[in-house]
C-alpha cells in the first residue's frame, strides 16, 4: 500500500520499514472492522488518544490510521528504545520516547509539541500503561495528553479498539493464536475542549480535560462492545494492579473457547459421517 499523507506528516525510511514489517503481520492475524475515519482531520497536526488493552495495541490502531493515510508518531515508554534493533527502528520511525517518572519526562512533550507544529499526528495512550480494569475498560487517565492539547490547541481525536487482546492476551507479550480474530477500531469526533482553551492550565483544568478524553473513549468502546461502560472507573493508584488476575481470567476464557470449538468440530464431523451430505447438513 502506498501512503498519501498530508503535508507535514512524515514517513521516514524507518517508518516505512516498520510499516512494511508490521502491516502484513497484522493483516494476516486480524479481521478489521473500522469506523469513524471521517473524523480524522485531513490536514494539520492533531492528537490521537486511545485505550490501552494489550501490548499489541499500537499495531492495531496504527493499522487503522496508516490505512487511512495518517502516519502516527506514538509516545512510547523509553524501555522500548533500548531493545536491540527494534529500538533503533522505532526511533528512526519518529516514535517519541517517554522517560516516565524522571526529571526528563517533559522532554517527550516538548518533542511532541514540535512535531505537532510541523503537522505530525501524535498518538498517546492516556492511561500510561495497560488497563488493570478486570473487564478491559479504560482506567483513569494521566494528564500528559491534556496538557499537550491545551498548550497547542490542536484537535484531539478519541479512538477505541477491541479484539487485539484475543491475539496477544492482556498483560503478556506472547501470541495466543495464529487464527484471524475480529478487531474493531472506532474513531470519534474531536473531544470538546473549547471552554478550557485559553484558561490557566491548572491541575483541575488538566483533570477535566483528561476525564473528557477518557469518557469519549469509554463511550466509543461501549458502542463497539454493545455494552454500557460501568460507572466505576478503575483508578490504578486506589484500586491497584490486577495483572495476574487478568492473565488467569483471559486464560480461562481462551480454554473455554477452545473447548467449545472442539465440541462444534465434533458435532460437524458426526453430521458428515452420518448423512454423507456434507456441510449443508451441519447445525452450525
Amino acid at each position: 500500500m502506498r501512503m498519501n499523507p498530508a503535508a507535514g506528516r512524515s514517513t521516514p525510511l524507518g517508518y516505512r520499514m516498520l510499516r512494511g514489517i508490521l502491516r502484513p503481520m497484522v493483516m494476516r492475524l486480524t479481521d478489521p472492522h473500522w469506523s469513524g475515519a471521517e473524523h480524522l482531520p485531513k490536514e494539520g497536526g492533531f492528537i490521537v488518544v486511545a485505550n490501552h488493552v494489550t501490548n499489541a495495541d499500537p499495531a492495531s490502531f496504527g493499522h487503522f490510521l496508516v490505512d487511512h493515510h495518517v502516519p502516527v508518531k506514538v509516545l512510547s515508554k523509553a524501555e522500548l528504545f533500548t531493545i536491540p534493533l527494534f529500538g533503533r527502528l522505532i526511533r528512526a520511525a519518529g516514535m517519541i520516547p517517554v522517560e516516565r517518572g524522571t526529571a526528563t519526562a517533559g522532554d517527550s512533550l516538548r518533542a511532541a509539541k514540535e512535531a505537532l507544529a510541523r503537522g505530525e499526528v501524535i498518538g498517546i495512550f492516556p492511561e500510561g500503561t495497560l488497563t488493570h480494569d478486570p473487564d478491559g475498560w479504560p482506567m483513569r487517565g494521566k494528564t500528559g495528553a491534556a496538557r499537550l492539547a491545551l498548550e497547542t490547541g490542536v484537535p484531539v481525536i478519541p479512538i477505541a479498539q477491541w479484539g487485539i487482546h484475543r491475539i496477544m492476551p492482556r498483560h503478556t507479550g506472547k501470541l495466543a493464536t495464529l487464527r484471524k480474530q475480529r478487531v474493531d477500531v472506532k474513531a470519534g469526533p474531536p473531544v470538546d475542549l473549547s471552554d478550557l482553551l485559553g484558561q490557566e492550565i491548572t491541575g483541575p483544568v488538566l483533570r477535566e480535560a483528561t476525564d473528557r478524553m477518557m469518557a469519549d473513549i469509554r463511550r466509543l468502546l461501549g458502542e463497539i462492545r454493545g455494552e454500557t461502560p460501568p460507572a466505576k472507573v478503575w483508578n490504578l493508584s486506589e484500586d491497584g494492579k490486577m495483572s495476574e488476575q487478568i492473565r488467569e481470567k483471559d486464560k480461562a476464557e481462551r480454554d473455554a473457547r477452545r473447548g467449545s470449538g472442539r465440541k462444534r468440530g465434533a458435532r460437524r464431523g458426526s453430521g458428515r459421517r452420518g448423512s454423507g451430505r456434507g456441510r449443508e447438513d451441519s447445525p452450525q
